[in-house]
């Protein structure tokens, strides 16, 4: 018998080298922050509406680029995507005011709409179900490799080169994966690197013996019981990551006067745990599938433990201890990266290959809608108790919402797929 290769593994290689990209550049203005509102007397609000801009055309992009993906294949779709999106974030170097930053944001969050949903549809078709939620966790993991990255290489290139080439040369990395993915993506019927018999595994699902066929329309998945409920688990989990990627740095240094110019260590453990979170959640939904779990019972199973791992960070307002803060918030962001890689291929489970971008554009729009209003709220919030003198009570009251926010989503999510039946279109 010919042995099983790897090649497949080559391919979330790939996709988790693109979303480490993809994270270092979002989150970069978070780390600049305290130096940039100086330099343009930004307050909370000011930053609130940046983000927002962002999120917003985030929201946008993940919806355009599902269909843009599904219609023109994963390769192309991620290779316009990163190169547009790795021009933006060069372009961040070059403006002089706030309404500046509020449109090459925008321009950032669209072209950057187009990482989940080509990567989404990249594991859906190399991986059979049983390898997918891996296959997610492990390139979802580059997310929180990027925010490791980050605090140490952008206070190195702030101090070097000062702000705007930190913005210039992290931008400029993308173009680096853009001559990797020319030379080793395919589809697996067109990548004559495959064996036959990866290939035979690859398509060892039954549904992958029926034909692909056209995108189907997004006006016939929004009258589909799944579609709402990838919708839940994306518009309520969504806005509670973006608050700790855009507003962790500012939080830290509020709270703990740390020196953003400098190797934050809080920050570097927070996304180290964030990664093995990631990893570790896609491994045990796949780990009770191999158990003989049915696939819809391992999923929901994994996503209500990672709920629940969030709520610890209800009661950070009573620790004292700075790294009992930073653990528990480590705990909540990797509760919430493990939540991702299961409530992403939960889309692979439920759909055909030929709609499931379109599917994660339309859940990830709701996601980047939840992040639009999310932080007008904290903006107003923080602002407000900034000049009571007690920002700390603001963050407080976030971290409430934040441990009560997943329990409430996987509850919507059991209530709209009890099953997580296969659509069948």
């Amino acid at each position: 018998m010919e042995k099983i290769g790897r090649y497949r593994w080559t391919v979330v290689g790939l996709l988790f080298f693109a979303t480490t990209i993809n994270y270092l550049d979002r989150q970069i203005i978070g780390l600049l922050k305290p130096v940039i509102e100086t330099e343009f007397n930004w307050s909370e609000k000011d930053y609130a509406n940046i983000v927002m801009v962002f999120s917003m055309a985030y929201a946008l992009g993940l919806f355009i680029f599902g269909r843009f993906v599904d219609t023109m294949g994963t390769k192309i779709g991620y290779l316009v995507s990163i190169v547009t999106w790795s021009l933006a974030a060069m372009a961040h170097g070059l403006v002089r005011s706030t309404g500046g930053f509020m449109a090459v944001r925008g321009l950032l969050g669209i072209t950057e709409g187009g990482n989940f949903p080509s990567a989404i549809k990249s594991v859906a078709e190399w991986f059979p179900k049983k390898e997918r939620a891996l296959a997610t966790g492990i390139f979802n993991s580059g997310a929180n490799i990027g925010a490791v990255v980050a605090p140490i290489l952008v206070p190195i290139l702030l101090v070097a080169y000062g702000w705007r080439m930190a913005f210039v040369i992290t931008g400029a990395i993308g173009f680096i994966w853009v001559v990797f993915w020319l030379i080793y993506y395919e589809i697996p019927t067109r990548q004559k690197r495959l064996g036959a018999a990866e290939n035979a595994y690859i398509h060892s699902d039954p549904a992958d013996a029926v034909a692909e066929e056209q995108p189907v329309p997004w006006v016939r998945l929004f009258g589909i019981r799944q579609t709402w409920a990838f919708i839940a688990g994306k518009f309520i989990p969504d806005p509670i990551w973006w608050f700790f990627l855009f507003w962790l740095p500012s939080y830290f240094s509020s709270t703990f006067n740390i020196d953003l110019k400098k190797p934050s260590l809080e920050l570097i453990f927070v996304y180290t745990f964030t990664t093995i979170g990631s990893i570790g959640g896609g491994w045990l939904s796949g780990f009770l599938i191999h158990k003989n779990w049915p696939v819809f019972k391992a999923r929901k199973t994994a996503m209500l433990i990672y709920a629940l791992l969030v709520t610890p960070i209800i009661f950070i307002q009573f620790a004292q201890e700075k790294w009992t803060v930073v653990f528990m918030i480590a705990l909540a962001m990797a509760a919430h990266a493990a939540w991702s890689a299961n409530i992403f291929t939960t889309v692979s489970d439920m759909f055909p290959k030929r709609a499931v971008s379109s599917v994660v554009g339309i859940g990830g729009m709701a996601g980047g809608i939840g992040s639009i209003l999310f932080p007008l709220f904290v903006g107003f919030l923080l602002d407000k108790y900034k000049l009571l003198g007690n920002i700390q009570t603001g963050y407080n009251i976030l971290f409430v919402i934040c441990g009560c926010a997943y329990l409430v989503a996987w509850g919507i999510i059991h209530l709209c797929a009890p099953r997580m039946e296969k659509v069948e279109i």
